[in-house]
């Protein structure tokens, strides 16, 4: 059973999306908050395994609860996915940084949704190719600090761990990175999920950004 806990300060987004959520056999909506603090109280208490942020509220805004949350080792388990009404907005970038696992539009289709919800709730990847390539061309290509502790752990990956940090960086699939390593989509994830380890990363998309961060990727490589 998938957990999610609903954190918007509009109730009649928190009802349209628990509505969905209820008609699913396998997904469970376990709290719902109307401000970030208590998004967090209620994350501490129900350890859900995805987090529906919005960006913008007051008293304590989605990015400040992304952080706060990616800070604490007795929530490494949930998944926050920041759900927004604008799209690739100045904000996302900074969510992404504070440790979102990727982010969702609110006036996505309810199977996409769904589906979304899913894939957070396992780890994988949320943010799709094609969302990921006009994040960097937005946000990436813009320049940014160092990571350096990222930049040491870099010397831990092997070489195929790094080729895949690149190509995940670019904005391929497994099945992409698979068939350009010339190894199976398993391997691929496998190789994927280690350097995840290595460099601490809390899921793909901080993958992408330590990427960038680190130096690992330039923003004016081809794909």
């Amino acid at each position: 059973m998938i957990r999610v806990l609903l954190v918007d300060d509009q109730p009649l987004i928190r009802s349209g999306f628990r509505a969905l959520l209820d008609l699913e056999d396998d997904i469970e909506v376990v709290a719902e908050a109307a401000d970030g603090g208590e998004g967090l109280e209620l994350a501490r208490e129900h350890l859900p395994d995805v987090a529906l942020v919005d960006i913008q509220m007051p008293v304590v805004d989605g990015i400040e609860t992304t952080r706060r949350i990616a800070a604490d080792p007795a929530l490494a388990g949930v998944h926050v996915v920041i759900l927004t009404n604008y799209g690739f907005d100045e904000y996302v970038f900074d969510a992404l940084c504070a440790g979102a696992a990727g982010f969702l539009v609110k006036d996505i289709v309810p199977e996409d949704f769904l589906h979304a919800v899913r894939v957070a709730a396992r780890g994988d990847a949320l943010l799709a190719p094609s969302i990921t390539r006009k994040l960097i061309n937005r946000y990436v290509t813009q320049p940014l600090p160092t990571h350096t502790g990222a930049g040491t752990r870099l010397e831990e990956l092997t070489s195929r761990e790094r080729e895949a940090v690149v190509l995940v960086a670019r904005g391929l699939s497994n099945d992409e990175i698979a068939g350009r390593l010339v190894i199976s989509p398993l391997t691929a994830k496998t190789h994927i999920n280690r350097a995840m380890t290595k460099l601490r990363a809390r899921d793909r998309a901080q993958l992408v950004v330590l990427a960038y961060e680190s130096g690992l990727v330039a923003p004016h490589m081809g794909w």
